[in-house]
């Protein structure tokens, strides 16, 4: 990594979790317990391991609850601050909450499963030179229909019954170049989706970095309930250092 880089992170999560509701009624979804372990601890514990140890957690909905639990990091190895959100900004507005964003940082989003090496990650974003890398993941997604293949005339040429096909999907991971936050509004709500659509229309040097590990985004009931099971499977993987379970702040 470069000598100058400070392993800065910045974890989205201000979000109201809506899809997982009503579990996230009480709980907000970074602290939605995987294996007796809130999520958002496991991906600190993967950051601390590789290096990254300065975190800023950007809260809104039930922040209150996050800062109790994780407190200022230490039992984590890591120094963690806290900006808060008055109004929601969205998947990536909040990011101009931070101060002293001078130098290349990581953005991700707080509900992620998945064994990512973040430090290669952030190398080649800075070999590269790119303005924003983005984490690619190829996700399956099943077809319940028959699909066909048409040619000329409107003939059909193939057939696949209740195919599933792979698109290369964001998998809510960033590294920024300070320069992108110029393209962000200091106000109102905007997503990864606004700023993909700023940067294609500015022709701003994107970079994907596909992956091929373990990777899933605890968004949605259907993952949620398949998430513990993931990480018993793989938990050597997912945690490369255990320690004794995080407890609540006092």
């Amino acid at each position: 990594m470069n000598s100058s880089y400070t392993g800065r992170v910045i974890i989205q999560a201000g979000g109201r979790g809506t899809r997982l509701a009503p579990y996230t009624t009480v709980l907000p979804k970074p602290l939605m317990p995987v294996d007796e372990r809130p999520i958002l601890e496991i991906m600190i514990r993967q950051l601390v391991s590789q290096g990254f140890d300065r975190i800023t957690i950007t809260l809104g909905y039930l922040g209150a609850l996050i800062m109790a639990v994780l407190g200022d990091g230490r039992r984590l190895g890591a120094s963690i601050e806290y900006v808060h959100e008055t109004d929601p900004r969205g998947t990536i507005g909040a990011v101009t909450l931070v101060e002293d964003l001078d130098e290349p940082f990581l953005v991700m989003n707080g509900d992620l499963l998945t064994d990512f090496d973040y430090r290669d990650f952030m190398d080649a974003h800075l070999k590269d030179g790119a303005a924003l890398s983005v984490g690619v993941y190829q996700k399956s997604v099943p077809i319940s229909l028959g699909v066909f293949d048409l040619a000329q005339g409107d003939r059909i040429v193939g057939f696949r019954e209740k195919p599933t096909i792979a698109l290369p999907c964001s998998m809510g991971i960033y590294a920024f170049d300070p320069s992108l936050l110029e393209l962000i509004p200091p106000s109102g709500n905007f997503g990864f989706d606004n700023l993909m659509h700023v940067c294609l229309a500015r022709d701003v040097h994107v970079r994907a970095h596909v992956f091929d590990g373990i990777w899933l985004d605890i968004g949605r009931p259907e993952d949620y309930s398949s998430a513990t099971n993931l990480f018993q499977e793989y938990r050597e993987r997912l945690l490369p250092e255990e320690r004794t379970p995080l407890r609540v702040a006092k």
